[in-house]
């Protein structure tokens, strides 16, 4: 059974950044596109960046083109978020999956940005 687990979060201020991972147990992500999303309270759960299995092509949110940036260690079998210049409504619990998802969904981590 597949597990995504999500870390790298924590409280930051705005301005600042973090490095977000996301491991998979199970099995690899082999050729598949991997995926961000993040969910703020009392919100839909949203897309915030993808990447393709070679790193070629990579999606993001009009609300972090610029800021956020998606990579992945195929052979680590990780996908990384790293986040610049947060901004408080960046608040959220951030999780990965497949695009479009499939997999289970992870605990997340918790990613809050103070004004």
């Amino acid at each position: 059974q597949v597990q995504l687990v999500e870390s790298g979060g924590g409280l930051v201020q705005a301005g600042g950044s973090l490095r977000l991972s996301c491991a998979a147990s199970g099995r690899t992500f082999g050729y598949s596109t991997m995926a961000w999303f993040r969910q703020a309270p009392g919100k839909e759960r949203e897309f915030v960046a993808a990447i393709t299995w070679s790193g070629g092509t990579r999606n993001y949110a009009d609300s972090v083109k610029g800021r956020f940036t998606i990579s992945r260690d195929s052979f680590q079998n990780t996908v990384y978020l790293q986040m610049n210049n947060l901004k408080p409504e960046d608040t959220a619990v951030y999780y990965c999956n497949l695009q479009p998802p499939s997999l289970g969904w992870g605990q997340g981590t918790h990613v809050s940005v103070s004004s």
